[in-house]
């Protein structure tokens, strides 16, 4: 088949949530033999000369830099219509014209869109097979900061989700299947009434790339992964220093964390004032802060679809705590393969059930791989789409 991919983040090279589910469809669809399109956005110079890794993976690319100023003008404007000011955030008109240009130029099998907000791009193409993978509903995401953040910034948020929302049962409409990432993101999907057929096929884990490794871990040690100029990691890992990590220290007064992650805001770097507490910043590899933890944890009160981090850390053996809402985008049973909590009190209690007893913690790290070797495998998770693409488009 002839396939154009259209994705928000040039999906290259696969190092932060957006870019890694698109880069392993891509890589999937290329290898089964397909001739693959990619067409996305970049921010900057730097990214456009990482992005050219994608030529690999790929028959061709088409790429197009939109800046911070152009794009905040188009958020800007987008304000006062009916259109979310996020789809202005990732419009384009050059990589429109690109995109009109091939479509021009070459007969297509499949047009595979990852994420509402470039569904803008091929929306009104007829005559093709389109699959529209939102891999998460982010209208409820930016509903979930309006409940936390305070006002006039709550007020502004409600109102993208609400024109979001419509905007993803409206684009959906013009597609002949959607799909995304978790059974509670379909589920969310389906409660919209589009009347359009919506499946779901879970993100996977490198698990030769993250996997145990035999040196011994610090019991004392907390980690905690994620970009840090993510508000959602920001929010998570500040209230969790604040209520947390007090009724931590209070029983084990020994205890430390890793903050690690790109980018940590002011906010974020204060805590490393903190006795115990570490700041890395940009690390080139997450992997030894992980594995010489006890725990990794992933307090996020804005969670939506499948937070990676916890994946990574399941693969690599490294039990995991978890809030109530970002446990719902793992395929894994709480109490048998992670924990989760709700509370400072209970993230406290279910925390210190790991560090105090190690037996409990190799119980955890043994069913958290083994969960993430049968349920969380990319080669699992393009064999459940293959199979939903041939049902349903194909």
């Amino acid at each position: 088949m002839n396939i154009l991919y259209v994705c928000h983040r040039f999906p290259y090279p696969p190092d932060r949530g957006g870019k890694i589910r698109p880069f392993n469809i891509i890589k999937h669809f290329t290898e089964q033999g397909h001739q693959v399109t990619v067409a996305s956005l970049v921010r900057s110079d730097d990214e456009a000369r990482q992005g050219e890794g994608i030529r690999q993976h790929c028959a061709q690319y088409l790429m197009a830099q939109v800046g911070a100023r152009a794009a905040l003008a188009r958020m800007v404007a987008y304000l006062p219509s009916r259109t979310p000011s996020s789809m202005g955030y990732f419009y384009s008109p050059q990589l429109q014209q690109r995109i009109n240009a091939v479509l021009q130029a070459s007969r297509f099998d499949l047009i595979f869109g990852h994420s509402s907000s470039v569904a803008q791009y091929v929306e009104d193409v007829r005559d093709i097979p389109k699959v529209l993978d939102f891999g998460d509903m982010d209208s409820q995401k930016w509903l979930m900061y309006a409940q936390v953040r305070a006002f006039p910034l709550s007020a502004g948020y409600r109102i993208e989700g609400v024109k979001l929302q419509r905007a993803e049962g409206v684009l959906a409409r013009k597609f002949d299947y959607c799909t995304c990432s978790t059974l509670a993101e379909a589920e969310t999907f389906d409660s919209f009434n589009t009347g359009v057929r919506c499946g779901w096929f879970p993100n996977g884990v490198d698990a030769d790339y993250f996997r145990p490794v035999e040196a011994s871990y610090d019991p004392d040690t907390l980690s905690f992964i994620g970009r840090m100029d993510y508000y959602p990691n920001e929010h998570a890992i500040v209230d969790f220093c604040d209520r947390t990590l007090p009724l931590l220290r209070a029983r084990r007064p020994t205890i430390k964390l890793l903050i690690v992650g790109a980018n940590p805001s002011r906010r974020i770097r204060r805590l490393g004032a903190s006795h115990g507490v570490t700041v890395t910043g940009s690390v080139p590899d997450v992997r030894p802060y992980v594995q010489r933890s006890a725990a990794n944890v992933a307090p996020l009160v804005i969670a939506r679809g499948t937070q990676n981090k916890i994946l990574e850390s399941m693969a690599m053996g490294v039990p995991v705590i978890a809030s109530q809402r970002a446990s719902g985008g793992v395929d894994a049973v709480p109490g048998e393969h992670f924990l989760v909590a709700s509370t400072p009190d209970g993230y406290a209690d279910a925390i210190l059930r790991v560090l105090e007893n190690p037996a409990e913690r190799d119980r955890l790290a043994r069913a958290g791989r083994g969960r993430m070797l049968s349920h969380h495998t990319w080669r699992g998770a393009m064999q459940r789409l293959s199979a939903q693409l041939t049902e349903s488009v194909l």
